[in-house]
């Protein structure tokens, strides 16, 4: 059986029946006329699948199967969005979903990274930061002070911690994160939380893909 996580950015995919590791190709890459897969969830997933699952309840399943734990906060912080689940005693206690005032932080984040050929695991994380509520919006704040004489770098560094803080209160503020998407990846935008952040990478709406199989019936709930 062939899984996909369509995300805007990227796309994850995974076959059931090899041994092989999911693969992550550019969503821009995709055969559109001809792409098919049997259970998908993400931003384009009902495009390409036969069955498609809610990207919270694919969210929620996939922590409960990596982490292991009753009691955990999970954010996910894709190229368009930021959402979170949140477990108590083994059950949702709370979840959020933000496509506006989260818009566009991944993506900006990494076309930042290119356009100004930084390198974020050698990037120093910043005592301040901007206010950003939204990717897009926020790189006014970036162009505004590499004009007032502040390096490329630092002004990106301390918009990528106004992103981290911004998701950190969207989340509710929890004592401790578990990380979900391709910022996993960067180490100063994971460093800029003030809790413990520990990444699980970016397949773990695959695995909660993978959960639903056994839930056929209750696909698009966000439980």
């Amino acid at each position: 059986m062939l899984l996909a996580d369509f995300g805007t950015s990227y796309c994850k995919l995974q076959d059931t029946e090899s041994s092989e590791p999911p693969r992550l190709i550019a969503t821009n890459t995709i055969d559109r006329k001809n792409m098919q897969v049997d259970l998908a969830t993400g931003h384009n997933g009902k495009r390409f699948a036969v069955q498609y699952v809610n990207e919270l309840t694919a969210l929620a399943r996939g922590g409960l199967q990596l982490i292991g734990k009753k009691a955990f906060t999970l954010l996910d912080c894709g190229s368009r969005d930021i959402k979170y689940v949140t477990y108590n005693n083994g059950k949702i206690k709370d979840m959020g979903w933000n496509a506006e005032c989260g818009a566009s932080m991944g993506f900006t984040i990494e076309l930042l990274k290119k356009y100004y050929d930084l390198d974020f695991s050698s990037m120093p994380v910043p005592k301040s930061s901007f206010s950003i509520t939204c990717g897009v919006l926020g790189m006014s704040h970036i162009f505004d002070a590499v004009v007032n004489g502040e390096s490329e770098a630092d002004a990106v560094a301390k918009f990528v911690k106004g992103i981290a803080l911004n998701a950190y209160d969207f989340a509710k503020r929890p004592d401790k994160i578990y990380l979900s998407g391709g910022l996993c990846d960067n180490p100063l935008f994971v460093g800029s939380f003030p809790c413990p952040v520990i990444p699980l990478g970016r397949f773990v709406l695959l695995e909660g893909l993978k959960s639903s199989l056994t839930h056929p019936g209750n696909n698009n709930s966000s439980i």
